[in-house]
């Protein structure tokens, strides 16, 4: 490689431009890596609601056949079915909430490549001094 007091302004821009392609290419790959991580985690945390749902929804259907069969002698049955059913209900809203919550909190922005551009932008800058 030739010296850089050697070398014409042509020379320089034109090894500035690959420099910066390939850190553009880079920066692209890290970005896709880091998203597809952050999808990953909260492709979990909807695995956790559809679980919360899915046994909220079977819970609603055993319990509520089974309890209220089992209180039809202490109370009519509609309020066996209505009692049966709000308890199913509010385990399955704690269960769903806190798979959304989990869903709010994840942070999905690519923040290391957000940051590495940073650092390549002021790179750059200190290339055309």
């Amino acid at each position: 490689m030739q010296s850089s007091d050697n070398r014409s302004l042509g020379e320089l821009f034109s090894e500035l431009a690959r420099e910066t392609s390939t850190l553009v290419r880079q920066e692209v790959s890290l970005a896709k890596t880091e998203m597809s991580q952050k999808v990953s985690r909260a492709g979990r945390h909807v695995g956790v609601l559809a679980a919360g749902a899915a046994v909220a929804y079977a819970g609603l259907l055993a319990i509520l056949a089974g309890v209220i069969i089992l209180l039809d002698d202490a109370m009519p049955l509609w309020a066996s079915a209505l009692l049966v059913g709000l308890v199913v209900a509010a385990v399955g809203y704690f269960l769903a909430k806190k798979g959304l919550d989990a869903l709010k909190r994840e942070d999905l922005a690519p923040r290391q490549t957000m940051e590495t551009m940073k650092e390549d932008q002021q790179w750059a800058k200190d290339q055309t001094r």
